[in-house]
């Protein structure tokens, strides 16, 4: 690793820590409404308002203090949208299974300390996303460029370069709380930008999605 790459990987790992420690000191009713809002504002955006019935948007279950994602599923569900979520392999990688409603969720066998739902359903292929036409991300930080960094144990970063490698082209919605957009994150080779994030006070939209 280059001094440059090891620079870029503290600095992600300073700001990661940061920003968790501010999102474990929230408070319940605090996630809650967060929650609420960011549901009303991402639903409201025109990549999902215009969907039509039957297409695909591939999502995430929120884990611990993430800004909260049950609501934002069960109402795409409920829209007729086809709503993919990640199942975790060995390797970090993700497979794909559709979400069929919450009770249907199970816990991961590979999700370490974390309590990861993932569907109980048929697994789908880790090419499956591609069929999106949004891809719903995690993430701790998001800056003016729409550079994204998450938790640190690239699963997503996978699946930003599979569409990439496939040609595919969603929309890539970041959902981040507002005080975890910022100025600058330091970029590395394989992160790609996001074209919207999302916060519980408003919408973020960036020049392009490339990177």
């Amino acid at each position: 690793m280059d001094d440059d790459a090891a620079t870029a990987r503290r600095m992600k790992r300073e700001v990661r820590r940061d920003l968790l420690a501010v999102r474990a000191a929230l408070a319940d009713d605090e996630v809650v409404h967060a929650a609420d809002a960011l549901e009303r504002r991402v639903l409201a955006l025109p990549e999902l308002a215009d969907l039509a019935p039957g297409a695909t948007v591939a999502g995430y279950v929120s884990v611990g203090r993430e800004p909260g994602t049950a609501g934002l599923l069960a109402a795409l569900r409920g829209r007729g949208v086809r709503v993919l979520l990640p199942v975790l392999l060995p390797d970090f990688d993700l497979d794909w299974a559709e979400f069929e409603g919450a009770g249907r969720l199970v816990e991961s066998a590979h999700a370490g300390r974390s309590r990861l739902l993932e569907p109980r359903g048929p697994r789908l292929g880790r090419a499956a996303v591609t069929d999106a036409a949004v891809v719903l991300l995690p993430g701790v930080a998001v800056d003016r460029d729409g550079v994204r960094i998450g938790r640190g144990g690239g699963s997503f970063d996978r699946v930003l370069g599979r569409l990439a490698a496939a040609g595919a082209e969603p929309a890539l919605v970041a959902l981040v709380y507002g005080h975890e957009m910022v100025e600058r994150l330091p970029r590395e080779p394989h992160d790609r930008s996001v074209h919207v994030a999302v916060t519980p006070e408003g919408v973020h939209r960036f020049p392009s999605g490339e990177g």
